[in-house]
Parts: C-alpha cells; structure tokens; sequence
C-alpha cells in the first residue's frame, strides 16, 4: 500500500490524461496530488525524504509554469530535472566520499568498495542518458507518445535496468545467500 502512496501523483497524472487527453489538466492534478502528499508525509512522519522534497519541487515549479503558461513542456521536462539531480547527487556525494548505494541497500547486499564506486558510475550514467531520452522524446514527438513513453518506455527501460542491475550484484553475492 505504502508503494502506491509514493506514485500517487504519477497515477494521478497519468489517469487524468487518459481520461481527458489534457495535459494542463492532468498537470494541475499532479501538482495538487503532489502538495496534500507532501503535507500527509509531514503530518504522519515529520519529515520529507530528499527525493520527495526534490520532486515536490520540480512538479510545483514546472507543473506551474507548465499551468501558467499553458505550455506543456514544462512538464515534461520534470522527469529529466528528476533524473539528473539524482545522477549529480549520486556523482557528488560519491566524489566527496560517501557512496549513497552502499549506504541504502549496503545492508542487504555486500560487495567490495570497488563494485559499489561502479555501481554508482553505471547508475550516474544511466540516469543521465534517460534524462536525456526523455528530452528527445519530448521535443521529437507528439504529447500523447512523450505520455505512453513516460508511462511505459521509461518504466520499461528503468525495470530492465533493474534487472541488469541485480545481475551485476548478484556476481558478488554466495551461493548459501541466495
């Protein structure tokens, strides 16, 4: 249940749209989806994580300008400024010694430092290039294929990702683990 709060704004979105083909719209809905999750966050945990602050941002910021302005490139720009304020936050806090990976699922997994530094490279670099896939699709085709891409191209890519991901890890994990 708690994995469907966290996309509440993106399942808002999305249903939005395919109902009304309006992407204003679907916008205003996600940025009011976005405000009253972030205050429910703050009511029940006392706290917004990073990430929820950053993407609470982005949607206020781009969304608005998206709603002011009547300009749907604004939003679509929100899952690269996401994507690639994770990647730099990912490089930067790698650079100044903290590996933000192993610190989040280190416990889970082991792996020698060195596995953890590539790991990070991969996903920096991963995060960008989608960043930068989102803009191409964004700017090359219509707002309701940039919508099916966000919905299912991006997701599908980001699972798969995933998958290689774990195949990576799972090099370092003994047999009696798994």
């Amino acid at each position: 249940m708690k994995a469907v709060f966290e996309f509440l704004v993106v399942i808002l979105f999305f249903t939005t749209y395919a109902l009304t083909k309006n992407i204003i719209l679907a916008t205003e809905v996600a940025i009011a989806a976005g405000i009253i999750q972030a205050v429910w966050c703050l009511f029940k945990y006392r706290r917004l994580q990073t990430m929820q602050w950053v993407s609470l941002l982005l949607v206020v910021i781009l969304g608005g300008a998206t709603v002011i302005l009547k300009n749907e490139r604004f939003i679509m720009w929100k899952p690269t400024a996401l994507f690639w304020v994770m990647s730099a936050g990912l490089l930067i806090s790698h650079l100044c010694g903290k590996n933000v990976l192993k610190s989040t699922i280190g416990k889970e997994i082991s792996m020698p430092d060195p596995a953890w530094h590539k790991l990070t490279y991969i996903w920096v670099i991963f995060l960008l290039a989608l960043g930068a896939l989102n803009l191409w699709v964004a700017y090359t085709f219509t707002v309701p294929q940039w919508v099916n891409f966000k919905l299912f191209g991006s997701t599908t890519i980001l699972f798969l990702f995933l998958v290689g991901q774990t195949v990576y890890i799972s090099q370092y994990t003994k047999k009696d683990e798994l």
